[in-house]
């Protein structure tokens, strides 16, 4: 493992990425924390003295959705306050020169705000909302979205479009995940600790398939190990310096 501060690896990552066709990107929290976007874990997470754990299930929203749902109101309206920044840019600049999969573990839309289109978003976007019994669901962006919102076809109620705690990925998306890791010269793993699965083994997928990873983090991970070259700093100054050119 080396670091930014290797500019000569640094330009092997550049010349890398500039001959590469396929590339993939895996992003995480923090890409999007450059952007002012808060984390909804931890001790600073609480919101009516909920936890996002206490919330972001299934349970938690058939025992009282209104709670969830006004939860998830006051969520999308912080985030409907930020921009995408440079790194989110610098990635949808990528799709405009490469074949390109962006994979995130974000659901705060901002990378579809930025541009990109062809995005796998592993957890679901708080930005769309599907029928909690039929297989109705559309993008919506109305803050607040009125309570209870029903669902046209069936009349059930609606919830947001986002994995919860206790519930499994969509197949489909996770299964075009890896294709996308296994088949991309190049994987950029940003601003992810990387220890969650199981977004956390596409990395793997990449390098054992042959791809030049590239961690672009603030700090090291459990994966810096295995990296081809590890970026260390913002997102947001290391990508675009990362594709420009291209």
């Amino acid at each position: 493992m080396k670091t930014v501060a290797d500019d000569t690896l640094f330009n092997q990552a550049k010349e890398r990425l500039t001959s590469a066709h396929r590339v993939a990107a895996l992003t995480g929290a923090g890409i999007s924390a450059e952007s002012g976007v808060p984390t909804f874990r931890g001790a600073g997470g609480l919101w009516k003295n909920y936890r996002s754990e206490d919330l972001a299930t299934p349970e938690a929203f058939a025992r009282d959705p209104q709670t969830v749902w006004e939860w998830y109101n006051w969520r999308r309206g912080l985030i409907a306050e930020k921009s995408p920044n440079p790194g989110h840019e610098a990635l949808a600049e990528l799709e405009r020169t490469k074949d390109f999969t962006l994979i995130t573990q974000n659901v705060d839309g901002l990378h579809r705000s930025a541009g990109n289109q062809n995005i796998l978003e592993l957890h679901g976007c708080l930005f769309r909302v599907r029928c909690s019994k039929c297989q109705y669901q559309r993008e919506d962006r109305t803050i607040p979205l009125p309570y209870p919102p029903n669902c046209p076809d069936c009349g059930k109620l609606l919830r947001p479009d986002v994995v919860w705690f206790g519930e499994s990925l969509n197949a489909t998306t996770l299964e075009k995940a890896f294709q996308a890791a296994q088949v991309c010269e190049v994987m950029l793993v940003v601003g992810t600790s990387a220890v969650v699965q199981p977004a956390a083994s596409l990395a793997w997928q990449a390098k054992r398939s042959g791809g030049f990873v590239v961690e672009i983090n603030v700090q090291e991970s459990a994966f810096s190990s295995e990296a081809d070259a590890v970026l260390l700093g913002p997102s947001g100054e290391i990508l675009p310096r990362l594709v420009e050119g291209l």
